[in-house]
């Protein structure tokens, strides 16, 4: 059926959409409603200003009811029988069905967008595992290091007796082989974790500012001056991400910004000469928030802070809302993070800057580094009148001087599902190393 003479079926589909009765319409537009409903009925002609009447009664633009569908419209939906040959579309009765089903055509269209888009991802995702080199290089260490160890042991377990010597050396594979097939597995789980520019273009905006931030280092020298333009930074950093990043990334830049202007970086850095990385001891010096004083350690740039920092930040849900690892305090990228990390426990202890320098961090499975960590967590917005305040944590580490003294440095992980300390009072997930529970 041509389009132009299905008006008068979209003015009856339009009319029904807003529940108003025949009779009303043609009393409205001037017309009995016989005649109307021989306009309804397509069989008769309908223009000039009883149309535009008829349109604006309706509230809707005549152009819909004369036109219809837009053409990129029917060619979705033309796209989408295409898609789907099994199905026996009617696409001759396309045109007819966007006319007088304008709004179910645009939801059938924006499905089929919406899956082919999800499909492309799917495709994508699928093939960065299958041919990911990094991976295959993990997985083909993994299984050669687990055959070489299945090997020695199976000689150590026939039956007879084997001389001392040769004892031993199995012994000594066995040892160093566990060892290489540990840290091939810690490499892959952390490069699951944190790496992959991949994720980073198809994830989550958080996700978007990560990335960005890791690419500047954490450090935007534009802004250390009180001209900097926060926006310029934006344009020039930010190109490429959608829209919600930009305003993580906005709002990142202008606390940044904030920061820079309260503490200068000359300053910190002739108070981090002489004190240390130490939030306590800086937060004394300057008078100033140690939430602030976290950040801008956080910000300074390797030729001014010799040791590196780390610095997570979570809301008031436990949410990461910025994570800056170390090598030796990997942060996770997706979910949750580890519930036994102090960061969490000052959201109870708000206004109290606690450091762990009696009991120092260390991640499981990286027993060579104790870190230092100090949290504070304070409201996070304009003051609070009549209602509770919404709190924002901050945790800072950083390696600690002395070596380990093994029982008292406490274990934490990064996230649940790759730490494989089964006993563990925080545990909300089984650990994909260890098979716990």
């Amino acid at each position: 059926m041509p389009r132009d003479t299905l008006t008068g079926s979209r003015i009856r589909e339009r009319r029904i959409s807003r529940g108003m009765k025949q009779a009303d319409l043609a009393r409205k537009a001037g017309i009995s409603a016989s005649y109307l409903n021989l306009i309804e009925h397509n069989r008769r002609r309908i223009g000039g200003k009883l149309l535009m009447g008829i349109a604006d009664i309706l509230g809707v633009d005549a152009t819909l009811l004369t036109e219809g569908a837009g053409a990129a419209l029917i060619a979705t939906l033309r796209e989408a029988a295409l898609d789907m040959p099994a199905i026996p579309a009617e696409q001759d009765r396309v045109d007819e069905f966007a006319g007088r089903f304008p709004g179910w055509a645009q939801l059938l269209a924006d499905t089929h967008t919406r899956v082919a888009m999800l499909e492309r991802s799917v495709e994508t995702l699928t093939d960065r595992m299958t041919h990911d080199p990094q991976l295959a290089a993990s997985l083909h260490e993994m299984l050669s290091t687990v055959t070489a160890i299945r090997s020695a042991a199976s000689i150590l377990a026939e039956p007879g007796e084997i001389e001392p010597e040769w004892q031993a050396r199995f012994h000594r594979n066995i040892f160093e082989d566990s060892g290489r097939l540990t840290e091939a597995s810690r490499g892959l789980v952390a490069y699951l974790e944190t790496e992959g520019e991949a994720a980073s273009e198809t994830g989550t905006p958080q996700e978007e500012l990560d990335h960005v931030l890791e690419g500047a280092g954490h450090h935007v020298a534009a802004l250390e001056t009180a001209d900097g333009d926060v926006a310029a930074v934006g344009d020039e950093i930010g190109g490429g991400l959608s829209a919600a990043a930009r305003s993580l990334l906005a709002d990142w830049l202008t606390r940044y910004a904030a920061d820079a202007r309260a503490l200068p970086q000359d300053d910190m850095a002739r108070a981090v000469a002489e004190l240390g990385a130490d939030s306590a001891l800086l937060a004394q010096r300057f008078e100033m928030d140690p939430a602030r004083i976290m950040r801008r350690l956080a910000a300074l740039p390797p030729d001014v802070l010799s040791e590196p920092v780390g610095l997570a930040i979570c809301d008031a849900s436990g949410v990461l809302t910025y994570r800056k690892p170390l090598p030796d305090f990997p942060m996770p990228r997706f979910g949750a993070a580890c519930p036994l990390w102090p960061l969490y426990r000052a959201l109870s202890r708000p206004f109290v800057l606690m450091s762990a320098a009696v009991r120092p961090l260390v991640q499981v499975g990286r027993d060579t580094t104790v870190l230092r960590s100090e949290t504070w967590a304070a409201p996070r917005g304009s003051l609070a009148v009549n209602r509770d305040p919404l709190f924002e944590a901050h945790m800072i580490v950083r390696p600690e001087k002395r070596g380990r003294e093994t029982d008292e440095a406490q274990e934490v992980g990064v996230a649940c599902r790759i730490c494989p300390r089964e006993a563990c009072e925080g545990r909300r997930e089984p650990s994909i190393l260890s098979g716990g529970t």
